[in-house]
């Protein structure tokens, strides 16, 4: 007798499809569920999502915006000329780079014995020709003793033919000699008079003669001092000395070496006056002006200072632009210190602008992601000038709108993208 249905039951094992049925449709029902909230949040266009903590916002407003550039340069003296040798010899180097040196300290020497034996021969010649000058005034004085001689002989002989010419006049009136020699005592006197006349012409040219020989000799003593003072001016520069106060920079040259003409020898740098060297990129020279602004920093220190000068050349695509300032005893700069600097081209009042960011040069400027909600909408937009802070918003955005500032490549040119 069968008591029951117990001997045929047996134990059936789960499948894997019913294991996993209620998961999958839990799952399942979750994802209906987001896609549902997804879609009343921002439509089907919404394809990404974005964490907020990932991105940087700023906010569109009005203002003035001040063009500038960014740039670094270094101190440097504002006087620091090199010096040169004057001649060519030998070099000797007396003050040392880094040692304190005032206005007209020889700081080196040059020794050149072509040079100092020429000043002595000149020297020489010059003594020589100023003997020879006052030779030729004693012999001027006494050319001329000889001519007032010969012009006192002749009025003597004036003199005495008039005198001998009277007595004929009287003699003849009492017809007491022959008319032959009375003609012959009026020839007398007419050839004394002659003579007189002569000895006085004679010395007036003998007076011109001998001045203009004496003034020949001046001219050429005068020529040979000129000469003596080159080579006394020459041999003192070969005594180096200070242009300026202040210390010396470097050598550039070895002690005791043979150096040639014109040779740098060593820097003095002028301590009292400092000016910023500016290095800007050539894009930028065409805007450039003396006169702009420039704001320099050091450190935590900042102030304000003038472009002083710009360099006519490009070197290494860049721009060599001075910058003179206002100086303390406080600053306690030093040659060739770091700094930075902004250059400030223009104001620009009224301006739509935002904050500097990764979209302009991720997105080409063209490009941006504005928030509406916790959606960042795709935007084009125009751009304008531009400043290290902040650029000018010519299109596409209005005061108060909230930008991505930060780099646009993560949204994947995604027209909508969530922010969570």
């Amino acid at each position: 007798m069968i008591q029951d249905t117990s001997g045929q039951d047996r134990v059936i094992e789960a499948s894997l499809t019913r294991k996993f049925k209620f998961p999958l449709l839990a799952g399942v029902a979750v994802l209906l569920v987001s896609g549902l909230v997804w879609a009343s949040i921002g439509g089907s266009q919404v394809s990404e999502s974005i964490s907020r903590s990932e991105l940087r916002f700023a906010t569109l407003e009005r203002g003035t915006l001040t063009r500038d550039i960014a740039t670094t340069g270094k101190i440097v003296a504002a006087n620091a000329p090199v010096l040169y040798s004057s001649e060519q010899g030998t070099v000797t180097l007396i003050a040392k780079p880094g040692d304190h040196v005032e206005k007209g300290d020889v700081v080196a020497t040059i020794e050149s014995h072509k040079l100092t034996n020429s000043l002595k021969q000149q020297q020489a010649l010059l003594e020589g020709m100023k003997s020879a000058l006052e030779r030729a005034r004693l012999d001027a004085r006494r050319q001329q003793l000889k001519a007032q001689q010969t012009i006192d002989m002749a009025e003597v002989d004036l003199a005495a033919a008039d005198r001998e010419s009277r007595r004929g006049d009287e003699l003849i009136h009492n017809e007491l000699i022959s008319k032959i020699d009375f003609e012959k005592g009026k020839d007398d006197l007419h050839k004394a008079k002659l003579l007189w006349a002569h000895a006085r012409q004679e010395a007036e040219l003998m007076k011109d003669t001998l001045t203009f020989e004496v003034k020949n000799k001046v001219a050429e003593v005068n020529r040979q001092a000129l000469v003596v003072a080159e080579l006394e001016r020459q041999v003192a520069a070969l005594s180096v000395v200070a242009p300026v106060g202040g210390i010396i920079g470097n050598w550039l040259t070895e002690q005791k070496a043979r150096i040639a003409q014109s040779q740098p020898i060593l820097t003095v740098v002028d301590l009292s006056a400092f000016e910023a060297e500016l290095a800007v990129p050539e894009s930028y020279a065409d805007e450039l002006g003396l006169g702009m602004d420039v704001e320099l920093s050091f450190g935590s220190l900042t102030l304000m200072g003038q472009l002083s000068s710009i360099s006519p050349e490009v070197r290494n695509r860049e721009v060599t632009a001075r910058v003179r300032f206002e100086q303390d005893k406080s600053l306690q700069l030093r040659q060739n210190q770091r700094l930075s600097a902004r250059v400030l081209l223009e104001n620009r009042p009224d301006v739509l602008m935002v904050k500097r960011g990764a979209f302009v040069s991720t997105g080409g400027g063209r490009e941006v992601y504005a928030m509406n909600g916790d959606i960042a909408e795709q935007t084009s937009i125009q751009l304008g000038a531009r400043s290290m802070s902040h650029i000018e918003v010519l299109q596409g955005g209005k005061v108060g709108d909230v930008w991505v500032i930060s780099s646009i490549q993560p949204f994947n040119k995604a027209a909508q993208v969530l922010v969570r």
